[in-house]
């Protein structure tokens, strides 16, 4: 490998949702700098912290139809029954919702859990709670896409959290989407809610770090119970 191949692979991409705002991050620190030597580093780290955050790394996907992958990296912060939101139209019985919390740190490039066809995108406006708060899947804004799977109905649902305002999906109804596929991303902190058939076994807890499009949420037809933990 050469000097140039090492350099090259020790920097992340970046999304290119995310070059106005390292732009204007970049003008903004020019500017200040012009009037203040300390104002000129407080903005260039703003902006290397900017470029960080619309990173958009390689990932290593499972291609299995049995396994669900994280749509999101972050924090598992919540496992267990709930009902989908309406707008969505999967009806009101719960359904195993997996939630993965993405604070500023994050990476917020949004990956699909499942292979699938895309059958309906719904977005619906909303408040801009804490996304770690449970009440944020029914009140904050949001935006869900329904896949129909080999394994059933898998709904992911986008939410905007406290500092997040934007939410992207570049996503088309009545497309196929691969496993681990880039669908949206959030900008500035959010949470992914991940609803499955009650038949699929969650396969982490709450409080476990989750990477997107590589870390295995669930399992289709798995016949051991969710998996203890411990934290070491």
């Amino acid at each position: 490998m050469s000097l140039v191949d090492t350099v090259k692979n020790a920097f992340v991409p970046i999304h290119r949702e995310g070059y106005p705002f390292i732009g204007a991050f970049a003008a903004a620190t020019l500017i200040l700098g012009y009037f203040s030597l300390n104002l000129f580093w407080i903005g260039l780290i703003l902006t290397a912290w900017c470029a960080y955050f619309f990173r958009d790394p390689v990932r290593v996907t499972p291609v299995d139809d049995k396994l669900v992958v994280s749509p999101a990296d972050g924090v598992v912060s919540a496992v267990g029954p709930a009902v989908p939101p309406r707008e969505l139209g999967l009806g009101t019985a719960e359904m195993t919702r997996i939630s993965v919390f993405m604070n500023v740190f994050s990476c917020h490039v949004n990956r699909s859990p499942v292979r699938g066809r895309i059958t309906r995108i719904e977005h619906r406006p909303g408040k801009f709670l804490n996304a770690e708060l449970d009440k944020a899947s029914s009140e904050n804004e949001r935006n869900g896409l329904v896949i129909e799977s080999p394994h059933g109905t898998v709904a992911a649902v986008q939410i905007a959290g406290l500092v997040a305002r934007r939410i992207v999906c570049w996503a088309d109804t009545d497309s196929n989407i691969a496993v681990g596929e880039r669908f949206g991303l959030i900008r500035f902190g959010s949470r992914v809610d991940v609803f499955l058939p009650l038949g699929a076994t969650a396969r982490v807890s709450v409080g476990q770090t989750a990477v997107a499009g590589e870390t295995i949420l669930a399992e289709f037809g798995g016949g051991a119970a969710t998996p203890l933990v411990r934290v070491s």
